[in-house]
């Protein structure tokens, strides 16, 4: 009667008592408590199915009030970023390919979590290719999260209160990670042909949802993801000083050997 198809569901988990039995009358909230339930004994090392919380919200993160806090050899145990990806799409175009550029610009000093970044990431990438295809665009996460968060875990079971220290020892152990970013920095920043400019726009808005505080989207004046303007760009090919690199160019100075 514990696992059959009498066994009552609560908000709370499943029934632990026969259904026929008087304590499955008694309200969810109480019969799932550790006082109540005959068999749970709620301590550090069994916790109750209470004790389960999420993640916190960002709100907790948002600020870059304390010192940057990399990963080091003295702080150990960090998790892992959830974002693992930094470049999206047809990654390996050649910088001729895609002239357009656009880039989404954080308007504040904040920290943006690896979630956070990937969960724009994600977005980004679905909209462009939905729209445009897989092979359309090539996207760059620009901020990379190193700033280590921590949390000073409380005890929520019973008898708790004789167990925690409250402030004491107050220092938390590494939960996660952050990007800081600054008034002006570049978050994503994506290359296209012309006529997709219209779509890497709306994909950017879109990622800008999964970011706390105010991000601005600017069309670039560059060429793809170069520091050279259209003109120069042009400019400069024509006379034969820049040479490939990738998604970059390289600049052919006057300086080396005379040829004859």
């Amino acid at each position: 009667d514990f696992a059959g198809p009498r066994a009552r569901r609560w908000p709370f988990g499943p029934c632990l008592f026969p259904s026929g039995s008087a304590a499955a009358s008694a309200p969810a909230l109480c019969r799932t408590s550790p006082l109540f339930l005959p068999n749970v004994r709620a301590s550090p090392s069994h916790p109750t199915h209470l004790d389960t919380m999420g993640r916190r919200p960002a709100k907790c993160y948002r600020y870059c009030k304390n010192k940057p806090y990399p990963k080091s050899r003295y702080c150990r145990g960090v998790p892992d970023p959830k974002i693992r990806i930094y470049d999206a799409g047809k990654k390996r175009a050649a910088v001729d390919e895609y002239p357009t550029t656009v880039h989404l610009v954080s308007d504040e000093k904040e920290q943006l979590s690896a979630e956070a970044l990937e969960a724009a990431r994600v977005a980004c990438n679905k909209y462009l290719v939905k729209s445009g295809g897989k092979d359309s665009y090539h996207i760059r996460i620009r901020a990379h999260p190193f700033h280590v968060l921590r949390i000073n875990k409380m005890l929520s079971c019973a008898g708790a209160d004789r167990l925690q220290t409250g402030m004491r020892g107050a220092f938390g152990k590494p939960q996660g990670l952050a990007a800081r970013v600054n008034i002006g920095q570049t978050i994503i920043s994506v290359r296209s042909k012309d006529s997709n400019k219209h779509n890497l726009i709306e994909a950017l808005r879109r990622a800008s949802y999964k970011f706390p505080g105010r991000q601005k989207i600017f069309v670039s004046r560059n060429w793809g993801f170069t520091k050279y303007t259209k003109d120069e760009y042009k400019a400069l090919r024509a006379a034969g000083k820049l040479i490939d690199d990738g998604s970059h160019v390289k600049y052919l100075a006057n300086k080396g050997p005379i040829e004859a």
